[in-house]
């Protein structure tokens, strides 16, 4: 009997064994877990990289605070000056750097090549596009500065370094509707403007392009 039991028992586990080792295999092979991009939109789901809308430079820039930009800018002052005539240290001063050529100048810093081939001047784009990941701006640089991810930030830094010897006008914020419900409102008003110009314009199929009834009025007092 107790044989028996002891094989009954055996099976069991064997058995237990082979459903947990194919349940490891199986989540193996099959993710349930959210793709980082889906393969096409679904209705009501966002997607986890770059569903939210995206607020324009020009909307962050305006609303920057060059006071965070200050404390943010702690974090480069290891490598960076940027009081205007100080020296440089592992990285370039940063005095004037707004509009500044790129790579270029600096007390004859020694820039790499790849941030020479980029090119063109420092607008706000490109300060946005180089603190957002310098190695993707600019393959190869020199800056093990992984980046900043939040916009905001972002534009309180550009703020901060524009402040210090550049003073480039900001970007005027593109302007919008204070709300959805002000908008449909707006694209109503004016789809039914429209239609009533073109219902004005255009008799109805079939009616007469003259009122006989006032045609022969007139003769009358004629």
């Amino acid at each position: 009997m107790d044989n028996r039991t002891n094989t009954i028992a055996g099976w069991v586990l064997a058995g237990c064994a082979s459903a947990l080792g194919l349940s490891i295999v199986s989540g193996m092979v099959f993710h349930d877990e959210r793709p980082e991009t889906m393969g096409y939109p679904i209705e009501g789901v966002e997607q986890a990289a770059g569903g939210e809308k995206e607020v324009p430079l020009a909307t962050l820039l305006a609303s920057a605070d060059p006071d965070n930009g200050a404390k943010i800018f702690n974090k480069c002052s290891a490598c960076h000056t940027i009081d205007q005539g100080a020296p440089n240290g592992i990285g370039p001063n940063l005095y004037a750097i707004v509009g500044d050529p790129v790579a270029h100048g600096r007390g004859g810093f020694a820039f790499s090549d790849a941030l020479k081939s980029v090119g063109g001047e420092w607008t706000f784009e490109k300060l946005n596009a180089w603190l957002t990941s310098p190695r993707k701006f600019a393959s190869g640089t020199k800056m093990t500065f992984a980046g900043l991810s939040d916009p905001q930030d972002r534009a309180d830094i550009i703020v901060y370094l524009n402040n210090h010897g550049s003073n480039v006008p900001l970007p005027a914020a593109p302007t919008e509707p204070a709300n959805a419900e002000e908008e449909a409102l707006e694209n109503q008003a004016g789809a039914t403007s429209t239609a009533n110009l073109v219902n004005e314009a255009t008799p109805a199929p079939g009616a007469p392009s003259v009122d006989e009834r006032a045609a022969e009025e007139a003769e009358q007092n004629d």
